[in-house]
C-alpha cells in the first residue's frame, strides 16, 4: 500500500530535517571551537583546569571503587553473622526435638503405659494419656503394641487397630531403640490423631512469584517433630512402643524463640530487623515474617533460587534476597528427616536496610569530605598560579615593549641590560615554579600521609568490628548453653542430694547417687570452663597423673560404650611423671574424644587409649585410635571448627572446646584418619619446664 503525502507535510519534514542538520552542525562547530581555544586560553586557567579534570575523573574511580569495597566490606560481615544466626536457631529446633525425645522416652516409662500393655485395658488410662499430652504440650500421644499396631490414642481414643510398624522411628524402637526426628505426616496419619491438626497443617498457597513452578496449589501433609520410645517390662522385653510429636505447622514457638535470642526483638525504622523461618518443603508453615497486611506470610514460597540450592542441591544458601516485601541478608539450610532425606528448610535473615544505609552513610561522608578537600586545593591551586603566571607576565609585556621599541622600559630587576631583564625574569619564573613545585609537593606529601591514617584508622575499625562480631557471636552462644544447662543440672543435683540424704548409709544405691551428683558437678562444671573458653579465663592446674584422669573418664563412659558392642582398651604408661592440670577440663576432653570414637563406630568396634612418653622427651602423648568410619580428607581441617558438625545433632562445639582447652595448657590434637578404616587423635602435653616456657611467651 502506497502512502502519500501533502506538499504542506513534505515541507515540514524537509523543514525538520534541515533543523537537526543545523543543531548537529552547531554542536560540532561549538565542541571544535572549545578545543581549538583551549591552548589558547591563559596559564593560569589550564592549570585550574587541568586539575579539576584530574580530580573529578580521580574522585569518581575512588568513589566507584571505594562504595565497591565499603559494600563488600559491610555485606561480608553482614553474612557472617547471618550464618552465626542460623546456627543460633538450630540449637532451638534440636533443642525442641531433643525436648519431644525426653518427654517421649520418659512417659514410656511410666506404670500406667506399662500397665495398660500388659493388661490390655485401654478404657481407665485413656484419660491419663490425654492428661500427659497436654502436660507436656503434645500435639500426638500415641500407644501401640509389640507389632506395631495402635491400642490407644491420647485424643481420638476409637482410632485404634492400624499397623504403625513401617514407620521408621517406631520399627527402630521396637527394636529398643529410642529415636526421634522430623517427619513428614500424610493428611490420613492426621486425621486419626485429630481434625484439627489437618485444618493446621492444610496450606492454600499464596502466590509468590520468584517461586518455582508447582502443579499443585495446595499442601495437606504436616511437617512434624517426633520420637518414639520403647516401653519394656520388667526383664527388658517389648512391650510396646510410645510415640509423641509436635506439629510445626502454624506452630510459632520455635521461629518466635529464635527472634528472642539472636535478634533480642530489635527493630528498624518500626520493623523487625531479624526473621525466621520453618519451610514444609518451599513452603513457609511458621515464620515470624509478615506480609503487607501485617500478618504472618505462611503460605508463601521460597524464591526458585534457593529451592534449586538448598531443596534440590542439598547445600546451604547465604546470600541477599527478596523476602515477600523487604530485602534481607539470608541464610538457609535443609531439614533432613530421620533417614536422611530434604523435607524442609531452616532460614533466618537479618533486614538488608540498615546495612545499606550505614554504607551510604559512610560513603556520603566521604564524598563530602573529598568535595571539601577538592574546593580547598582549587582555592590554594588559584592562589599558587598566580604567583606563578605573574612573572611570565611581566616577561611578555617586557618583551612585548622591547619588540615595539621601548628599549626604555624596565623590569624591576638590579640587571643592566635586556637580556639580563631577560634572564632576570626567567630565573624569578622559575623561583616561582620551584617554590610552588615545592608547595604541592609538601601539599601532596601532607595529603598522603592523612590517606595513610585514615586508612590504618579504617583498617584498625574494621578488624575491631570482626572481633567484636566473632566475640558477641560466641558470647550469645555461651549465654545460650549456660541459661539452658544450668538450671536443669541445679535441680538434678538438689534432688540428688536430698535423695541421698534420706538414703541410708549401707543402701547399694548410695554409690550410684553419689557418682550422679559428681557427674553432675561436673557438668556444671563443663559449662562454666565453656565460657571460660569463651572468655579465655585462666585453668586451675594441680599436679595430677594423667593415668588417673584417664582412668576416671573411662569408668564413667565405659558402661555406654559397652551398650554398642563397643570395647575400651587402656594401654597406659603408669610410669609417666606428674605435670600441672586442670583435672576437670582435661576430663572434659578425653570425655569429648571418647564420646565422638563411640559415635563414629554405630555398629560397635574398639577404642584404644594409649599415654607414652613422645620421642622428644619433652611432651606426654594421649592416643585415641577408634575402628570408626573415618573422617574424609575434606572435613580434616574443619572439625575444630565452632558449629561444625556432620551428624544430625549435637552443636559442633566439643572439638573446638577441646581445642580451646588443650592450646590454653600449651598443647595441641592433632587427628589422622583413612574413611572406613577409623581415625587416630592425639594430644599432646608439654611438660613442667615447656609449659612454663609457652606461658611465658604468652604473656
Amino acid at each position: 500500500m502506497r502512502v502519500h503525502y501533502s506538499s504542506f507535510e513534505i515541507g515540514c519534514q524537509a523543514r525538520l530535517r534541515g533543523r537537526r542538520l543545523t543543531l548537529s552542525a552547531a554542536g560540532g562547530m561549538v565542541s571544535s571551537n572549545i578545543m581549538r581555544r583551549l591552548p589558547d586560553l591563559p596559564l593560569r586557567r589550564k592549570l585550574i583546569l587541568s586539575f579539576l579534570a584530574v580530580s573529578v575523573v580521580g574522585g569518581v574511580i575512588s568513589l566507584i571503587f571505594g562504595t565497591r569495597l565499603q559494600h563488600q566490606t559491610i555485606f561480608s560481615l553482614a553474612q557472617a553473622k547471618v550464618r552465626h544466626d542460623l546456627a543460633s536457631a538450630w540449637m532451638v529446633y534440636h533443642e525442641k526435638s531433643n525436648s519431644v525425645r525426653d518427654i517421649v522416652r520418659l512417659s514410656a516409662a511410666r506404670e500406667f503405659v506399662r500397665d495398660l500393655l500388659l493388661s490390655g485395658n485401654a478404657a481407665g488410662a485413656a484419660g491419663k494419656l490425654d492428661d500427659l499430652r497436654r502436660d507436656f504440650q503434645l500435639d500426638t500421644l500415641t500407644l501401640t503394641d509389640a507389632r506395631g499396631r495402635v491400642v490407644l490414642r491420647a485424643r481420638r481414643h476409637g482410632a485404634l487397630g492400624d499397623d504403625q510398624s513401617a514407620d521408621p522411628i517406631v520399627r527402630r524402637a521396637l527394636l529398643k531403640q529410642p529415636s526421634g526426628g522430623t517427619q513428614i505426616i500424610a493428611r490420613e496419619e492426621l486425621e486419626k490423631e485429630s481434625p484439627d491438626l489437618v485444618e493446621r497443617a492444610y496450606f492454600k498457597f499464596v502466590r509468590t512469584p520468584m517461586a518455582a513452578e508447582r502443579m499443585d496449589d495446595h499442601e495437606e501433609n504436616g511437617m512434624m517433630i517426633r520420637a518414639a520410645a520403647p516401653v519394656t517390662d520388667d526383664r527388658g522385653a517389648v512391650l510396646g512402643v510410645l510415640t509423641g510429636g509436635v506439629l510445626l505447622n502454624r506452630n510459632y514457638d520455635i521461629v518466635d524463640r529464635v527472634k528472642d535470642i539472636v535478634f533480642k526483638g530489635e527493630k528498624y525504622k518500626g520493623q523487625d530487623i531479624g526473621t525466621a523461618t520453618i519451610f514444609q518443603g518451599d513452603l513457609r508453615i511458621a515464620t515470624n515474617v509478615l506480609d503487607d497486611q501485617g500478618q504472618r506470610a505462611v503460605g508463601t514460597r521460597v524464591s526458585r533460587e534457593v529451592n534449586q540450592a538448598v531443596l534440590q542441591g542439598g547445600g546451604h544458601w547465604v546470600g541477599r534476597a527478596f523476602v515477600v516485601r523487604a530485602w534481607f541478608i539470608t541464610a538457609y539450610e535443609p531439614i533432613r528427616d530421620i533417614e536422611g532425606r530434604i523435607v524442609g528448610m531452616l532460614y533466618v535473615g537479618m533486614l538488608e536496610k540498615p546495612y545499606k544505609d550505614l554504607r551510604n552513610k559512610v560513603m556520603g561522608t566521604f564524598s563530602l569530605l573529598a568535595g571539601l578537600s577538592t574546593i580547598l586545593l582549587l582555592g590554594l591551586l588559584s592562589y599558587i598560579a598566580t604567583n606563578i603566571t605573574r612573572p611570565l607576565q611581566v616577561m611578555v609585556e617586557a618583551t612585548d615593549k622591547i619588540a615595539r621599541g621601548d628599549l626604555n622600559h624596565r623590569v624591576e630587576i638590579d640587571l643592566r641590560d635586556e637580556i639580563g631583564q631577560l634572564a632576570a625574569s626567567f630565573n624569578r619564573m622559575t623561583d616561582n615554579l620551584v617554590k610552588a613545585n615545592d608547595n604541592l609537593t609538601q601539599w601532596g606529601q601532607m595529603l598522603e600521609k592523612r590517606v595513610e591514617e585514615r586508612t590504618h584508622e579504617l583498617r584498625e575499625i574494621q578488624d575491631s568490628l570482626i572481633r567484636s562480631e566473632k566475640l558477641a557471636s560466641l558470647g550469645k552462644m555461651a549465654a545460650g548453653v549456660a541459661h539452658e544447662i544450668n538450671n536443669p543440672l541445679t535441680s538434678i543435683l538438689i534432688n540428688t542430694y536430698l535423695i541421698l540424704e534420706k538414703c541410708p548409709q549401707d543402701d547399694a544405691c548410695r554409690e550410684n547417687l553419689t557418682m550422679i551428683a559428681e557427674e553432675t558437678s561436673r557438668c556444671a562444671q563443663v559449662v562454666k570452663g565453656l565460657l571460660d573458653f569463651a572468655r579465655q579465663t585462666p585453668s586451675q592446674a594441680i599436679h595430677a597423673d594423667i593415668n588417673d584422669i584417664i582412668d576416671r573418664t573411662v569408668q564413667i563412659l565405659e558402661k555406654q560404650a559397652s551398650l554398642k558392642n563397643i570395647a575400651i582398651i587402656r594401654d597406659l604408661d603408669r610410669s609417666l611423671p606428674l605435670i600441672d592440670l586442670d583435672k576437670s577440663k582435661l576430663q572434659q576432653v578425653f570425655s569429648n574424644l571418647i564420646i565422638n570414637a563411640c559415635e563414629a563406630m554405630p555398629g560397635g568396634g574398639s577404642l584404644t587409649i594409649t599415654s607414652r612418653m613422645a620421642p622428644s622427651g619433652r611432651h606426654i602423648e594421649v592416643l585415641f585410635a577408634d575402628t570408626g568410619m573415618g573422617i574424609p580428607k575434606e572435613n580434616l581441617q574443619k572439625i575444630f571448627d565452632p558449629f561444625f558438625t556432620t551428624k544430625s545433632f549435637g552443636t559442633g562445639l566439643g572439638l573446638a572446646v577441646s581445642y580451646g582447652i588443650i592450646q590454653q595448657r600449651g598443647g595441641t590434637i592433632d587427628v589422622e584418619s583413612d574413611v572406613g578404616l577409623g581415625s587416630v587423635f592425639k594430644v599432646q602435653l608439654p611438660m613442667e619446664e615447656e609449659a612454663e616456657s609457652m606461658n611465658g611467651k604468652k604473656v
